[in-house]
């Protein structure tokens, strides 16, 4: 067993619709090339904007930065970019599904490959069920919200809209709820979605990244009115008990890194886009640039409101409203853009995972049946599924708290790796056609690696025991399955002739 053996890469055709970049599948059924560069960026959009803007702001400006919140998102969105760059370049000389597990496996080997793979498990599957439980807080509250007009209570019982099991100093603890049953059922019918076809989900992101584009604007334009420059200052708050300071702004970058995870899901679509050497690095970078502005400016509006201390709360830009009675007509678009927003979300998550698993299948890492595509559908039916009902159980039953910071971890992993693996193919493939450079490619990708490597170390200091327990768990399946079965490492093995 070669833990370092790399898979070989050829010279990547301009491929369009229609064409498995692969060449011959041997008659199986293909993933379809249908996706524009704009469809890219409102994926990108899609998974970028949600439980970010919606919850995460308030609370780590609250706790951890103050109006400084706004350098927290200049922080994370600047090694978003260095990330960013990385991944253009390896999606457009790349096109294919797996993302950061196949960019490693093609420049740092297969236990990489693998450990990355497994890292972004945590992203996708996990980030979906997260912001399943958030959609299902956002929705009852919708639901609340329009039987106060109708006069009636449309709001589901604590018990039917909360996890049944949640965890206590280090043991798990029953609540006495039942099922937590809008994530359940908002799961089951966006992994319905993404079974029925790319472009049929492509289209509904769309239509939901519309809606909460518009009720953000919407919430900027009306409330920009009410800001006092007075309350951002100090814009960095004096430290005092471990929080704010510097050390807080750092802090609360890496928290709110929790709102990038989606981006990189873009480059897992590469394999169903036309073509990617040109729009890959567009829907990358655009859906950065657009959500980084977006990220800014409603931090911006948001401390500017109210003092900080206020924000707290689990839905900071409703409690920011209720501050000013005239714009209280405003918190029903906010809780409907927070739904539309984190739906996106979880489509875009499920999407993204299905998509690596199939790429994992493929290299014969993962059972087989993960990258069977759906003869009439042409999306991976099978993993589809797995991850749809995996992501139902842990949204039906789990709070999840932790995963959140799970989530970052693994998502700052890959990051770090794609950059590095940027650096290396440069030096050991440097004949390999790239329809996109990074510039500066020997400054960008250490500084890249770094910042990530860099929030990273500020969430494993208090989560090293759930993630070392998670890297345990991923190496015993790689040694006793992955390993064994391994097409590249069964072709090695082969006699020569």
């Amino acid at each position: 067993m070669n833990l370092f053996i790399t898979k070989p890469i050829a010279p990547s055709p301009h491929v369009d619709a229609g064409e498995p970049v692969e060449g011959s599948l041997e008659g199986e059924a293909s993933l379809q090339r249908v996706l524009t560069a704009r469809h890219l960026v409102l994926l990108g959009i899609g998974a970028v904007i949600g439980a970010g803007i919606f919850v995460l702001t308030g609370q780590a400006a609250a706790e951890h930065a103050g109006p400084a919140i706004m350098l927290s998102f200049v922080i994370a969105g600047s090694a978003c970019a260095l990330a960013g760059l990385c991944y253009a370049e390896f999606a457009a000389m790349m096109p294919v599904s797996g993302s950061a597990y196949s960019y490693s496996y093609a420049t740092l080997g297969e236990g990489v490959a693998w450990f990355i793979g497994w890292n972004l498990v945590l992203e996708y599957l996990f980030a979906a069920s997260t912001v399943a439980v958030g959609w299902s807080g956002y929705m009852n509250s919708l639901l609340g919200s329009i039987g106060a007009w109708a006069g009636m209570s449309l709001a589901l019982p604590e018990a039917l809209a909360s996890a049944p099991l949640t965890v206590s100093q280090g043991r798990i603890v029953t609540t006495g709820a039942i099922i937590n049953l809008p994530a359940v059922l908002i799961v089951i019918a966006i992994a319905a979605l993404c079974y029925r076809g790319i472009k049929q989900s492509a289209a509904a992101n769309a239509i939901i990244v519309a809606i909460k584009l518009a009720v953000i604007l919407l919430f900027i334009a009306f409330s920009l009115q009410f800001v006092d420059p007075a309350n951002w200052e100090p814009f960095i708050p004096p430290e005092e008990d471990g929080r704010f300071g510097f050390q807080g702004v750092a802090r609360a970058a890496a928290i709110v890194f929790f709102a990038y995870i989606g981006f990189d899901a873009v480059s897992t679509a590469a394999q169903e886009t036309i073509n990617p050497q040109r729009n890959m690095p567009i829907g990358i970078l655009g859906s950065l640039v657009v959500c980084t502005v977006l990220y800014i400016a409603v931090c911006a509006v948001l401390t500017g409101m109210v003092p900080f201390y206020e924000l707290g709360t689990a839905q900071p830009v409703a409690t920011a409203l209720e501050f000013y009675p005239t714009l209280l007509w405003l918190k029903t678009l906010v809780e409907l853009g927070a739904v539309a927003g984190l739906s996106s979300v979880i489509l875009v998550m499920i999407m993204g995972q299905s998509r690596i698993f199939y790429a994992m299948s493929s290299d014969g890492l993962i059972p087989p049946a993960f990258s069977k595509v759906h003869p009439k559908y042409r999306t991976p039916a099978f993993g589809t599924v797995f991850v749809g009902v995996a992501a139902t159980i842990l949204a039906g039953l789990l709070p999840i708290g932790v995963l959140g910071d799970l989530v970052a971890m693994g998502t700052l992993l890959a990051f770090a790796t794609v950059c590095i693996g940027v650096l290396v193919l440069r030096y050991t493939r440097p004949e390999l056609p790239r329809a996109f450079r990074v510039p500066i490619a020997i400054v960008i990708c250490p500084l890249g690696a770094a910042a990530c490597l860099y929030l990273f170390v500020q969430t494993f200091a208090d989560n090293w025991h759930w993630m070392s327990a998670w890297i345990i768990i991923g190496i015993l399946i790689y040694l006793f399955y992955g390993a064994k079965r391994s097409v590249l490492q069964k072709a090695q093995a082969q006699p020569a002739g």
